[in-house]
């Protein structure tokens, strides 16, 4: 950027870039009371994060699956062909209050993924995804981009800053 991004401003005071109105929190919740900037921000991220479920979930219940399911058919196709556990899927999820025996439930009951008994530790289930739960995810892969939903309103640069920025506001 090196200070050439310019935001100029319309009569209503909202910020226009590219010739795009940018939708400030404020106008979006209806209030300028923030206590200070990081109020202002932490806001900003709640509002954005359910911003951005309300466009993904769209995306995911064509399949007849939910965010957290299609968390899980990744983590288990980055094992594929290996075997996972319900501890090593709850720690790799994104949502880490989801209910991970759960999910694996509906999984294998829409036949996703398989689950069968650990040859070496028999209290242990390995869950493997499925050949229809890989065949999900490759239809998922060529429907669905994240780069369309941002490429819009940010260059891969700018998101490449913003993830910078939340990888150091959780320190």
């Amino acid at each position: 950027m090196g200070g050439k991004l310019k935001t100029i401003l319309n009569q209503n005071k909202i910020p226009i870039f590219a010739g795009k109105m940018i939708m400030q929190i404020d106008k979006e919740i209806h209030t300028d009371k923030f206590e200070d900037n990081y109020h202002r921000a932490v806001i900003n991220i709640l509002f954005t994060y359910g911003w951005l479920g309300g466009v993904t979930r769209g995306q995911f219940e064509k399949h007849n699956i939910t965010q957290q399911q299609f968390n899980v058919l990744r983590i288990l196709r980055g094992q594929y062909p290996k075997a996972a556990t319900v501890n090593m899927i709850k720690e790799r999820m994104i949502d880490k209050m989801s209910d991970a025996s759960r999910i694996v439930d509906r999984l294998v009951q829409k036949q996703l993924v398989t689950r069968c008994t650990n040859n070496k530790d028999r209290r242990a289930v390995d869950i493997r995804i499925s050949d229809e739960g890989l065949a999900l995810l490759k239809k998922i892969d060529k429907e669905y981009k994240t780069r369309d939903m941002f490429q819009n309103n940010l260059t891969e640069e700018e998101a490449g800053k913003l993830s910078e920025l939340l990888d150091k506001l959780r320190g």
